[in-house]
């Protein structure tokens, strides 16, 4: 479950993080005395749960109530990655000396979570690791042993972060925890030119699974209007439109954000986010392949699966089920690795489908699907 930006703001203040002050409204009038109570000058942010919306225009500065006003009557009904805006959040504006970006996240495939988190935050991460691989630190996390501050300093300086920056890490950390998260983000997190650490932005997602301990959060319920989302949704899958070629399914969120970058390394977009999960069936495979294939956008299809929990030759059942279902016009590249791999390798050459191609290696098939895509 994703929160919306002023839910996660909520949160990570609960837990110590440092936030600029706030107010929601899905009502234009309302806007120019929230605008007052905070000093005049505000940011007005659409309140959607995707990304993208500063390059959509839905993030503004607003130099008084009046300015706030008129830019909330834009951003309001705007539709963003296919999501109608239907809140705003006013937040008081800070004069920034940096930017970072800092998140912990699940990593099913490895059975443990990932701090990702580099000094050139702002922007989407993915494109930071595209252009610049080299300042975006991943270290694993033992959720056992988790992020003390020793912990929280050793991230910090693999990823170029102040000191100032320890406390927010272990206080994001305990958020996670203790909120039943499998993705908290900041970004940026920031230094004001007062030396103060303040989170900006913030993104949070829930387990599903803990749904029943989180009764506060998912009361306000956004359907995509993207098609794509809502048949994905429909179908349990955690799944989220992008704007590339090459469609993109893993098993993990840490394999999978890790494939991204390298899809984009090759010169390629990914046209999605696909996690299949760590015990994902023969029919949740079927399932996300069907949903990615029936992008018109998708080029080529990279299927990058690391058998843990899943079994790769119940993923490869799954790839073969949905090539009979779907009947597909464009080109699969398979990589599979781990639990049953060489009998999964063999269920897709005995079917021998002239669209699937199978890599050994993640770069080789990320090449290859990038390949593909550019060359259609």
């Amino acid at each position: 479950m994703d929160l919306y930006e002023h839910q996660a703001r909520e949160l990570l203040a609960e837990h110590g993080i440092a936030v600029p002050r706030a107010e929601v409204t899905d009502s234009p009038e309302r806007v120019r005395e929230i605008a007052r109570a905070l000093g005049g000058r505000v940011v007005v942010k659409a309140q959607v749960r995707t990304g993208g919306r500063g390059k959509a225009g839905g993030v503004r500065l607003a130099a008084d109530p009046a300015a706030a006003e008129e830019a909330a009557r834009h951003i309001l009904g705007m539709d963003i990655k296919g999501h109608k805006v239907g809140t705003v959040m006013l937040a008081e504006p800070f004069d920034i000396e940096r930017e970072f970006y800092v998140s912990y996240v699940l990593d099913r495939a490895a059975g443990r979570f990932l701090a990702i988190a580099s000094a050139e935050g702002g922007t989407e991460i993915e494109e930071v690791a595209a252009k610049r691989p080299e300042v975006v630190a991943r270290i694993p996390v033992d959720p056992a042993t988790g992020v003390h501050t020793a912990m929280a300093v050793r991230i910090a300086d693999a990823a170029g972060l102040p000191p100032q920056t320890v406390d927010t890490l272990v206080r994001l950390w305990k958020a996670l925890v203790r909120e039943d998260a499998l993705l908290v983000e900041i970004n940026p997190l920031v230094r004001t030119v007062q030396g103060r650490i303040v989170a900006l932005d913030g993104k949070v997602t829930l387990d599903d699974n803990a749904r029943f301990r989180r009764t506060r959060w998912g009361g306000e319920r956004e359907v995509p209007a993207e098609r794509l989302e809502v048949r994905a949704a429909a179908k349990g899958l955690n799944y989220v439109k992008l704007d590339g070629e090459v469609g993109v399914i893993g098993n993990g969120a840490g394999l999978v954000m890790s494939t991204l970058d390298v899809v984009a390394g090759c010169g390629a977009r990914p046209a999605n986010f696909l996690d299949i999960g760590g015990g994902a069936s023969a029919r949740v495979m079927a399932d996300g392949l069907s949903v990615i294939l029936s992008d018109p956008a998708v080029k080529s299809v990279l299927v990058n699966v690391f058998g843990g929990i899943t079994a790769c030759d119940a993923v490869a059942d799954g790839i073969v089920r949905a090539l009979d279902e779907v009947r597909p016009t464009k080109p699969l590249v398979v990589r599979l690795d781990g639990n049953n791999a060489a009998r999964g390798r063999a269920v897709l050459d005995a079917h021998a489908h002239p669209l699937v191609e199978q890599a050994t290696t993640m770069d080789g098939a990320a090449r290859r699907a990038a390949r593909l895509a550019t060359a259609a």
